[in-house]
Order: C-alpha cells, then structure tokens, then sequence
C-alpha cells in the first residue's frame, strides 16, 4: 500500500505472542491502532524496530526473585524481507538497514503494513548488527543509536519502499521524534538548501502528530549533547537549543512536541497533567482504547454473535448489551473464568473455584503502580476473606531488568502466598504476555489497579476487562476516571482520601479504601446479590466496552490529526 498517508512509528509494537516485539502497554496499544486503522480504511503504514532478541522471558526462581532469559524467536515465520536497503550514520560509520513486513488484515480485504527495521547485516560491524535486537535493553549510548535508527532510518526506509505522499508521521512517544530531523533535512533538500531553517520547522511541524504517554519523567528520554555530538555528529542540534534541547540536553519528548502541529495525552485527567508539565504547549486528549474483536474472550465473542451481530465492525453496538439476559453472561462468565483455570492448573497444579470471587492484577512491576498495595495488610485481608467471603487472587506483570525495587516487589507478592496460607489462594503467574492477558481480563471477576496518582496516563487492562463484562477496582486515575460510575462499572479507591499523594499516610489511605469496597461492597454483591453484580458486569460491556475502544480512538485521530 504504497499510497498511504499516515505514518505510524513506535519503539514497540505486539501483534503475536510469538513476536516478541512489545514490552507492556504502549506497544499492546501500537498493535491495537494498527488493527482498527486496517478496520476503519484508515490510509496507514507503521514503522519499528525488529528486537530479534525481544524483551525478555520472565522466570521467577523458588525466592521469587525475577530471572530474565533469552527471547529469540523465528522472525522468518511471521516477517517478510523486504528488498531495499538503506543507512544511517552512527559516529561517522554507516550502519545498513533492512526491512521485515507484516501485514495487519481484517475482513474486507483492507491491510495495514508494518515494517520491522533490522540491522543485522554482514556489512555492519558485530556491535551494530546488535542495535536492533534488544527492546529497551543497553545503556544510553544503546538506546540513542535505537533512536536513530528508528526516526532517521524509518523515515528513509519508507521513502525507498515507495512511500512519498505521507502526509502526517505520527510519534507514538518520544522514542521516533529524530524522524523530525530527517524530514528537515528532506525539506531543506526540497527547496534547494544544504541546512533548514525556521521555514522547514514551520513545514515538518504541519505533518507531524505526537502522542505523549507518561508522567514519568524516566519514561522522556534524555540524552546528554556530548553523547548527542558523537553519535549524530549534526552541529545543528545544539545550534537551534529551542527546538531540539532542554535543560541542557536532547529531550525526544520536547523535541517531539516541538514538531508537532498535533499534541495529545492518553486520557483526560492525562493530558491535563502533561499541560502542567509542558506549559507552553497545546496539549489536547484523545483517550486510549483496545480492540474489541481481539481482547474480547471466545464465550463473550459467542454471546455478542448471538445478540449484537455486527459487533465487530460497529464496536458502538456493544450498548445494546444493556437489554443482555442476566443469566446468559453469568454463564458466559464461567467459561471465561474456566479458560483461566485451565491455564492455572497446567502451568502451576493449582485448582482455581470457579463459584469464590477472583481479583486480577498484571501490570509492570514498578514503585507507582503500587502492585503490592492489596498485600499491604494480610492480617486484614485474612479477616475480609474470613468474615465477607472467600477470595482468590491472580497476579502477573514483568518488572524492568534494570528495576531492582520492582523485582522487591514481585518477591513480597510472592512470599505474601506463604503468610495467606490456606486462608486465600494466590499465585503469580510468570511471563506476562498477549494470550495471558486474554485469559486473565476475562477469567477473574474484579480487576485491580492501584496506581498512584496522577502517574497512570491511561492504563487499558481494565478497558479489556470491560468488553468481558469484569468490573474494575481502580484507583481514579487515567481511563477509569472517564469510565467509572460507582456501583454501576465498578468501583473507585481512595475517592475520600484527602491526604497527600505522594506520602506514606496516601498509600495507607487507598489500602484502607481498598479493603473497606472489597469487604463491605463488593464480596457481599458477589456473594449475597448475583444478579446485581451480575448487571454491573452488564454495565461493563454496554457503557464501557462501547466507548473504550480503538475503533473510537483511531476515528478521533483521524478527525482531529491526521486529515483536520
């Protein structure tokens, strides 16, 4: 499809569990857009790189400590080579690039191609044949030579595939904003110039569009100039300091915003923290979604057949959910949560009841999601599962290789299931990945997400959770404030709170919210009143599943940045 308008780069993208190319959320969300792009006729091409060592299989030894081991994966089963060749400079040496397609089909015919960038060439010398193989691996000279693959070799690679009426490349963070040095250096070209100046800016800022996806401030690469100096070798970076630097260095996200005649958070209350951030820029909010056809379980996939056909290709049908028989979820439900239980008995020989109330929790392991808060208090929650009901719990998620305090955290969560003894089942579940998070947003009855605020930006689990009618338990933060109705989609921690966020006595406050709703809400509604839990179930699908969706997401960007 050489006649694609929009360009989408992203450092990560999952389309397959047996491609490896995705470490957590941003690059579960890259693939979800691309799939609705190819759904909705959307004129797109994607770009990334190849990670032929992926990101990492989690095991988890007998201490519960993380173990990272080797990802290789047989890229020849999924990926096509593509025949051009392209380069880049890397200290003043030329690293060749090749290309691997894959091609995103849906029902109708239309396809989405994207495009893995490789760098394991003979002609490359050992060290850069390897820049392409680790997903947010090395140091940062590692990771800015990644860059500059990705931005400056992408927007060549495109060009040689055909690709020349692109009129909007669109970051999906950071990590691709050098793309914006090589459409200035192609602009200047176009008017017979050897440098661009502020007439070039004013050009590239008209096509680019950039989506900005964490609080964080380790989530904004930085990279000093004298590493910036070295490995460009461009004088023009620290020359005009506005547009590419900050603080003295390199910063992809200024850079990026810089470039970019489009802004936008992942959720609302996102984009109003990142107009806190980043003062002097328009920063709009368009929130994220997940693709309903792909995280909607085989048994809710089968009663939607049944009730709302056409779905699939209209997800806004998905209200009519409302007029669902109780029953028939209910029962749908338990087949989810059988799925899950198999999975479970298979991996770990532990027998998951399907009749006692599930909590799901999988997220990166990492000091602000707080992954540990509902183990804060056992004692408390021996008594809640004593005296309100019997609970279960399914953890999962991956802490960074470089994470040592999110590898303490998973070990607590670990050694926690010694301390609850026989009074609550819980098991972690390694290697967090597509197809376990399929089973797990559909197979518990509650998802649990208890970041601290207003560091989640989005978040989507829970938005997965809700096209399989599970309700979430959530701190009001990213998404959930947009899709919570209290008691109807689910429920809100720590909405009282008034204490700091970023003190202990926050942290005390959301455990003790969190286990106020589970003891004296939600295990009685499960327990005593089914079919009011069930029609919040109901609630899920039809007010959230509806709206929270790519197919909504990728249309918003087509109205507001890619064709306005």
């Amino acid at each position: 499809m050489n006649n694609a308008l929009v360009a989408y780069f992203t450092m990560e993208i999952a389309l397959d569990s047996a491609m490896p190319t995705y470490a957590g959320g941003l690059g579960v969300l890259a693939g979800d857009t691309v799939r609705s792009a190819a759904e909705l006729k959307v004129p797109m091409v994607a770009m990334t790189l190849l990670h032929r060592k992926g990101y990492f299989r989690q095991r988890i030894d007998d201490s519960g400590w993380q173990r990272e081991e080797p990802c290789d994966w047989d890229l020849e089963k999924h990926l096509e080579e593509q025949p051009p060749r392209v380069s880049v400079s890397i200290e003043g040496r030329t690293v060749s690039l090749r290309a691997w397609k894959c091609e995103v089909k849906v029902s109708g015919g239309f396809q989405v191609p994207v495009f893995f960038l490789d760098s394991d060439l003979p002609e490359n010398s050992t060290w850069d044949r390897t820049l392409t193989h680790f997903l947010y691996g090395g140091d940062a000279f590692y990771r800015i030579c990644q860059e500059v693959i990705l931005g400056i070799g992408g927007v060549r690679m495109l060009r040689a595939l055909g690709h020349t009426t692109l009129a909007r490349f669109h970051m999906n963070e950071g990590h691709a904003a050098l793309l914006g040095l090589e459409l200035l250096d192609e602009s200047a070209r176009n008017a017979g110039r050897r440098t661009f100046n502020g007439e070039d800016i004013e050009s590239v800022r008209r096509r680019c569009v950039f989506t900005t996806h964490t609080p964080v401030a380790s989530g904004h690469d930085q990279f000093p100039l004298d590493l910036v100096t070295r490995v460009l070798g461009r004088d023009e970076v620290t020359a005009m300091h506005e547009i590419f630097c900050h603080d003295g260095s390199l910063n992809m996200t200024f850079l990026a915003l810089n470039l970019s005649h489009y802004v936008n958070g992942v959720a609302k209350r996102h984009a109003e923290t990142s107009r806190l951030m980043f003062g002097q820029h328009n920063i709009d909010s368009i929130t994220n979604g997940v693709h309903a056809a792909t995280w909607t379980s085989p048994p809710f996939q089968s009663l939607f057949d049944r009730h709302i056909p056409g779905w699939r290709t209209d997800n806004f049908s998905l209200r009519f959910a409302h007029s669902l028989p109780l029953a028939e979820i209910w029962e749908t439900h338990l087949a989810a949560k059988q799925l899950l239980a198999g999975r479970v008995a298979r991996e770990t020989g532990l027998v998951l009841d399907p009749n006692i109330l599930t909590l799901g929790f999988a997220r990166r392991a990492t000091a602000y999601k707080r992954n540990d808060l509902l183990v804060s208090d056992v004692e408390r929650l021996k008594r809640i599962a004593s005296n309100a009901g019997p609970l279960q719990i399914v953890y999962g998620g991956k802490a960074h290789p470089n994470d040592h305090q999110g590898k303490e955290t998973i070990q607590r969560i670990f050694r926690v299931k010694e301390w609850l003894g026989k009074h609550i089942t819980m098991l972690y579940l390694p290697d967090y990945d597509l197809d376990l998070a399929k089973l797990m947003t559909a197979g518990v009855d509650v998802w649990l997400n208890t970041p601290q605020a207003p560091l989640e930006a989005s978040g989507t689990s829970g938005m997965k959770a809700a096209l399989n009618g599970v309700p979430s338990l959530s701190v009001l933060d990213g998404w959930w404030i947009e899709g919570w109705i209290e008691g109807e989609t689910g429920w809100a921690i720590g909405e009282h709170c008034t204490v700091e966020r970023d003190t202990a006595n926050r942290n005390a406050c959301d455990a003790t919210s969190l286990y106020d709703k589970l003891e004296h809400v939600i295990l009685p509604m499960f327990y005593r009143d089914r079919n009011r839990f069930t029609d919040v179930m109901r609630h899920c699908i039809s007010l959230n599943g509806s709206f929270f969706n790519t197919q909504r997401m990728v249309s918003q960007y087509v109205i507001k940045a890619y064709f306005e």
